[in-house]
């Protein structure tokens, strides 16, 4: 039972890791949105550069929500229930966003397609940050009670520790945006995502040194695994230098490469962040009520069965998704069914 509720702990991990590569330049580049695209020619460029792929990009998010229930009931209930208006602002969020891409270009008035413009940065700049500071909770450890609630409100979970890991995760995003608008573009709107990209780059690499001193000076539940395990260090070590080699890529030009390192940072982070708070889900303040793989998982008939379904589905899932990246690949080109 341990084992196999192990392994979907590690598939919940690849699942959002996944979807925060994929729909981290997607949100990237809506957060880069007003500040990099100076005209409504280059925030179509903008846009079209996301479109045939962001509303499939958040699947991973939805399949991620879908294998938590599915694993883990008890840790769905509490997470939706205890963290209901985050949730719920994360899902606005959401929304805002997808709707101002979809309705930006339904009227050419400039005042129409500009407060689409900024619901598209300001919904995409609240999912990174709050997804952030939700992670940042998680590895301080939730004050849940002997019901295995949180009651501290919305407000209680804005400490310094969570909003530093928000604005990792903001700036995270913003360079895989930067990034990608680099690869997808061309002219002064390549240019200056170019820059944006670089100063991204020196946002990530200083928020996560504090959020990391954070941790270590305030002996947060997030340092007790690498306190105990060498091997927990291989995560940071892979992102030192998944950030290393992604400076070098930018400063010599090499486009790719660069989105493949802040890639890697992703994944690396998310590994880093697993390793963190295995066996833990759900870390308590008060350990004895931390929800973790042992204790909060479903029956052992029905984590085999979904395990089935994953390994038949996932195979489909990647293959149409490197499809559809592939079926778009290239500079954007603006036409008739254009955003």
């Amino acid at each position: 039972m341990p084992e196999l509720s192990t392994v979907w702990f590690l598939l919940l991990g690849f699942l959002f890791a996944g979807y925060a590569v994929l729909d981290g330049f997607d949100l990237g580049a809506g957060i880069l949105h007003l500040f990099v695209a100076r005209t409504d020619l280059e925030r179509r460029q903008v846009l079209n550069s996301i479109g045939p792929v962001w509303d499939g990009n958040e699947v991973w998010l939805i399949t991620a929500g879908g294998a938590l229930f599915a694993a883990f009931p008890i840790v769905y209930a509490t997470v939706f229930s205890s963290f209901y208006l985050a949730m719920m602002l994360v899902l606005a969020a959401l929304i805002l966003r997808g709707i101002s891409i979809e309705y930006r270009g339904k009227e050419a008035a400039t005042w129409w397609r500009s407060a689409w413009d900024v619901g598209f940065s300001v919904g995409s700049a609240l999912v990174a940050l709050l997804l952030g500071v939700a992670l940042g909770n998680l590895l301080t450890g939730v004050p849940l009670d002997a019901g295995g609630v949180y009651r501290g409100g919305l407000i209680g979970l804005l400490n310094p520790f969570s909003l530093l890991v928000g604005v990792l995760t903001l700036a995270l995003a913003a360079q895989q945006g930067a990034s990608w608008l680099v690869l997808k573009t061309e002219g002064d709107l390549a240019e200056r995502a170019l820059k944006a990209q670089t100063a991204a780059q020196l946002v990530v690499l200083a928020a996560w040194l504090a959020a990391t001193g954070f941790a270590f000076a305030g002996s947060l539940p997030a340092v007790d695994n690498f306190k105990s395990n060498a091997a927990a260090w291989i995560g940071p070590l892979l992102v030192a230098n998944a950030i290393f080699f992604g400076f070098r890529a930018t400063l010599m030009g090499q486009q790719f490469r660069a989105f493949i390192c802040s890639s890697l940072t992703i994944v690396f982070l998310a590994i880093t962040a697993a390793a963190a708070l295995y066996p833990n889900l759900v870390p308590a303040v008060e350990r004895a009520r931390s929800l973790t793989v042992d204790n909060a998982h479903s029956s052992e008939l029905t984590m085999q069965v979904m395990l089935v379904v994953a390994v038949l589905g996932m195979p489909i899932v990647i293959g149409y998704t490197s499809f559809i990246y592939w079926k778009f690949k290239g500079k954007v080109r603006l036409g008739e069914a254009s955003y």
